[in-house]
Order: C-alpha cells, then structure tokens, then sequence
C-alpha cells in the first residue's frame, strides 16, 4: 500500500505574521484542485441531512445541541481515505462545509419555533422552514464581506478552536505519519475518557466545592460556590483557547459567582434558592447585557471594517460593464460583492413577504417594522457571533436571542400585536435572527478551516447555501414529527429547554410585564468600563453568560498550553511541543464530540448503564483522579518531542 506523505500546517498558521510575511496554505493558489464534485457534494447533503435529523433529535429529546463540524471531518476523512479520492483533502472541506451547516440551523430552529407549541400556538411547516431557511441564508451574506477581516487579517490574533480541531482532523487524516498517530490516540483516550463520564458515570462530569461539608454550607448560606467540568473535550478546548483569553472568561465568571450572586443574596436578605438557580433566573442576565453591549462596542471599533466592504459594494456598482480588476488568486476568490448585495436585497424582501404574506404578522407596516428589526439585529451582531466563535469556540446565540426576542417584543406590543399573534411573530422573527447568527458564527470556522487548508472561498460560500437549505428542511420536518409523536408540554412530553425558556420570557412581555432591564444595564455597564480598562468585554461577558463549570476547566487548558510552551530557551523546541499539544487538544475534542454522539444517542434509545448510585455516593470525590492522570497526560506527551527537533 502507498505511504501517505505526512502533512501539517506550516509553522506561521497560528502565530500573528511578521513584517512582510506571509501565509502559504497546504493547497497552492498556483494550482486548481478538484473541490466541487458530485461525489463531495453529495456526501456533504448526506452528512447534513443525516446530522440535522441526528442534532434536532436528541437536542429536542435530552437537551444536548452537539456541533457537527467535527465527526462530518472524522467521517470525510475515512471515507476519502477508504476510497482513495484524488484531492480528498480539497473535497472534505466541502463536505465539512456543506454538512456542518446542520448544526448551526439545529440551532436557530430548536432554541425558538418549538416555543410556539409550548404557547399553545399553531405554526405551519412552511413557516418553520422560511424561518430557518431565510435566517441561514441572511446569516452567510452578511458574514462574507468580513472574511478577510477574520481569517486573514487577524491572523494568529484570534485562536479559532473549533477551526483548528477540524483542520487537524482533515490534514492529519489526509497526511498520516506521527501527527495522525498523535491525533487518533488522543482521540482514542479522550473519546473513551468522555464516554465513560456521560455513558456510565464512573466518575462525575463536574465538580463542585459542595462535595465538601464547608463547602455544601457556602453554598447555603452565602451562595457562594465553585464547580469545573472534568471533561478531555472542554479541557482540549481551552488548550486551544489559550491562557489570555481563557483567564478573561474565567474572570467574567469568577465575578459572577463569587461577587455578583453572594451580593444579590445578601441585599435580598437570604434566599431559599440555590447558586445555580440565582444564576439561572437573574444573574445570567447581566452576562446578556454585557455581550450586547461588547458587541455595540465590537461594531463601532469594526466601523472601518463595515466601511471598507460598504465601499467595495459601491465601486463594483460603480464599475463599468467589461472593466477587469487585477487578477485575485484562487484562495482569495469571494463571491461578487454585487452578487452579495443583490442577494442581500432579494433575501430581505423574501422575508418581508414572509411576514406580510406568511400569517406572521397582521398588516404591510408591522411587517416593515419586523423587516428592519431582523435587518438590524442580524447586521450588527453577525460580527460579534463570528468573533466569539474564533475567540473561544462557543456562540452566545442563546443569549442574543433572547434579546431579540426582548426588543422585538416591545416593539411589536408598540405598534399594535399582541397576544397570540404578537408571541408567533416574536417567536419567527426570533428564529430568523437566531438562525442567521448561528449560521454566520459557524460558517467563519468553515472560511478559517479553508484559509488554513486552501481551498477556494467563493466554492465554500456558494455551496453553503445548499446546506442551509437542505438542514433547515431536514430539521423542520423532525420537530414536526417530534411534535407529533411526543409533544413540547405534557409528562413525555421532549425536554426542548432552551424553547421553553424562550416561552417563559416571552409570555410576560406580550402581556404588558416588562423585561430585566437593570440586569442588563449593570452588564452593560461592566462591558463599558472593561473597555475603558483595555480588556477584551466580550470574552469577559461570555464568562458571565456561559457557566462557571465550563469555564474553569479553560483555564487549566490554557496554562497547560503555556507551560508547554515556555519550558525552554529554545524557540524551535517550544514551538514542536505547542504544535504537538494542539494535535493533542484537538484529538480530545474530537474524540469527545464523536463519543458525546453516541452517548447521547444510546440516552435517547433509553439505554440505562449509568451507575446513579455509585455515582451520586462517589462520583465528584473520585473526578479529580482521573482529571489530573488526563492533565499530566497532556503534559507530558506534548513535552515529548522527538529528539532531532532539539538539535
């Protein structure tokens, strides 16, 4: 059998570049390669169909949205392989490309329209569709004219975790040698690591202070409390993420947990609630306030950004017929910008007949007033969705929603909907905006992943859309079939909580009950004086918005990345063991999404192995074992380096 060359990424792919320096991908802009073919985009339709019906299910079923970006890779990969594909590699990128846009309109989908069944409200297949299908189309049109922005003039600046797990999946799957060995056998044992916690519950998949009397008392009467998920996935995660940034988040929710929620029980007089709860109802608020307003600060830092893709718009209108400009290489090539803006155009008069025509809302100039706030919305906050994703992996689309839904609502009630009519056209306009980040946060980990790679952006970009449409089709249909079979409310009834959150916020406002505005306004107002400050306020405000839980472990992954990389004087020899803790990190990823499948899958078919009893007597008092032995780990294989690295 014919050996592989081995691959990787060359030295500069995740470094800020030097004066005069350049990024050369794997794939040269010399030479054209067979990306777009119909054995690529079939399987890519395959992947999205198959992980749209797979996403929705259990996301609906047991509450766990996975991103399916990672196992499409895994599965791309072994059947180029099996096959022996030409340019398999150019290949799995579409295929990455047009199946990962199942998880992202998953999503958009299951975080709002199953609220209009849990309100009690009718909605249409064909309502849910528009909703998910114009929000995702929106969302790749509006983020197009910033990929330069994010992928290559922020290179190295931002660490794209997500991207460079799939990127190592796809470039050591294809090369083979010691970097695949690396890979797989971290994959291996963190696959098996995470399986084990959520299949059988040999050991707890978070710790907390609470295993220990003093610390179960804390909780109680100061609702002070610390937890850490002692999963390889998060861990890997934040090896990726980094110290800098992992340490911002964690002291967005170090301040949350320790200040902010201790305080608000001491000025409430004590509280029958637990931290958690606190968390959960009030003090995640203040998480969302901090994110919109990083955003608004995020925008007007970009404003230069927006100007110079608004004036790229303009000169080609401008541009007479038959004008050449100087040729563009092959891995710069974008769409049109004038095909951008006539498809921005025709996507937002598509939505306005949704609204006007669709039984969304009652009249022309309610529709009109929807239009521009999914226009707005979707505008501003693509930037700030694409910007968590490449800081730390994880969009906080839940939390933009959920303003949406907020100012929507109001606004709605302002101009006359209310009720049953007003709660539908919320919940729809909701689901587009929501879709629409969701999409544009994930689709800049597919132009990363291609940058890193080579492949051509304007192929990822155009055949985006095919996904889109076939996973926004696919996960409509499941939620109705749910619907059907085991409904939203009810005993047996389908968990669907972010839906139901949504609900419960939603139905007071549409009555006349107001929103939690001081909660945002002491967000706001944090984000504002982190800016001040010259600190990062959306990395901080996602700490405050994502749980304490999954933070920590960021920041033990961050210091492993930095001690692994400063243990000698030299530079070659730090940076081999950062590169081989970064495969490391993202065979723990990988290993972990997979795994966390198949767990998953097995919980829906009601398959019962778990270990409740041991688990609850043990669970968080043994976690730590395992934890560390998964530390040192990564550690010491990353610090194992071949010696001729050294010479």
């Amino acid at each position: 059998m014919e050996n592989k060359k081995p691959l990787s990424l060359p030295e500069n792919a995740q470094r800020p570049l030097k004066e005069g320096e350049e990024y050369k991908p794997l794939l040269s802009p010399q030479k054209n390669y067979a990306e777009v073919t119909p054995y690529s985009v079939t399987v890519g339709v395959l992947m999205a169909i198959l992980f749209s019906a797979a996403a929705a299910y259990l996301g609906l079923k047991v509450g766990q949205v996975f991103e399916a970006a990672i196992p499409i890779a895994i599965i791309a990969v072994g059947m180029t392989s099996a096959l022996r594909k030409k340019d398999g590699l150019a290949q799995n990128v579409i295929i990455q490309s047009i199946g990962g846009c199942s998880g992202s309109v998953v999503a958009g989908a299951i975080f709002t329209l199953p609220a209009i069944y849990i309100l009690g409200i009718e909605v249409n297949f064909f309502q849910m569709v528009l909703s998910s299908l114009l929000g995702g189309v929106l969302g790749i049109l509006f983020l197009i004219p910033f990929r330069k922005y994010f992928v290559k003039e922020m290179h190295g600046k931002y660490p794209f975790p997500e991207a460079t797990a799939t990127t190592q999946v796809l470039v050591s799957g294809e090369g083979g040698g010691s970097s695949a060995k690396t890979l797989v056998a971290a994959g291996v044992i963190g696959g098996l690591y995470d399986f084990v916690i959520a299949t059988f519950g040999a050991w707890a998949e978070t710790v907390s202070t609470t295993v220990m009397g003093w610390g179960a008392a804390l909780a109680d009467k100061a609702k002070v409390v610390l937890k850490m998920n002692t999963g390889a996935a998060v861990l890997g995660l934040g090896y990726i993420v980094g110290l800098k940034y992992s340490f911002i988040i964690c002291c967005g929710s170090l301040l949350v947990w320790l200040v902010i929620i201790p305080l608000m029980n001491l000025i409430w007089g004590g509280v029958e609630m637990a931290p958690e709860q606190i968390f959960k109802d009030y003090a995640r608020h203040i998480g969302i306030g901090g994110i919109a307003t990083a955003g608004v600060i995020g925008i007007i830092k970009s404003f230069s950004v927006i100007k110079s893709a608004a004036s790229l718009a303009v000169s080609e209108f401008r541009r007479k017929p038959g004008a050449v400009e100087g040729k563009v290489a092959r891995t710069e090539e974008d769409m049109p910008m004038k095909t951008i803006v006539w498809g921005i155009v025709i996507a937002l008069i598509c939505i306005f007949a949704f609204f006007a025509f669709g039984g969304v809302v009652n009249n022309v100039w309610q529709a009109l007033v929807g239009l521009l706030i999914v226009a707005v919305i979707s505008f501003l906050f693509t930037t700030v969705a694409a910007n968590a994703i490449a800081i730390v992996g994880s969009n906080p689309v839940s939390g933009m929603t959920l303003m949406t839904l907020i100012v929507a609502s109001l606004v709605l009630v302002a101009v006359g909907l209310k009720g049953n009519a007003g709660m539908v056209a919320a919940l729809v306009i909701g689901g587009v905006v929501c879709t629409a980040l969701s999409v544009a946060g994930s689709f800049i980990t597919d132009l990363k992943i291609g940058y890193w790679i080579g492949s051509t952006p304007r192929k990822q970009e155009g055949w985006k859309f095919l996904g889109v449409a076939v996973s926004a089709v696919t996960v409509c249909g499941v939620m109705l079939v749910l619907n059907k079979t085991y409904g939203f409310t009810g005993d047996q009834a389908l968990v669907a909580p972010q839906a139901n959150a949504m609900a419960a916020v939603i139905q007071p406002l549409m009555s006349g009950s107001g929103a939690p505005w001081l909660l945002y306004g002491i967000g706001a107002a944090i984000a504002i004086v982190l800016n001040f400050c010259k600190v990062p306020a959306l990395p901080f405000a996602l700490g405050m918005f994502i749980p304490i839980d999954l933070n920590l472990p960021l920041v033990v992954g961050g210091a492993i990345s930095w001690f692994v990389s400063t243990r000698s004087k030299d530079a070659a020899l730090n940076a081999a063991r950062q590169e081989k803790g970064t495969l490391i990190a993202s065979g723990f990823i990988a290993g972990g999404a997979l795994m966390g499948v198949v767990s998953a899958i097995l919980k829906f078919a009601n398959v019962d192995i778990f270990l409740t009893e041991w688990n609850a007597a043990w669970g968080e008092a043994v976690a730590i074992v395992p934890f560390l032995a998964l530390v040192a780990y990564t550690i010491f294989a990353s610090l194992n380096v071949p010696r001729l690295i050294k010479q």
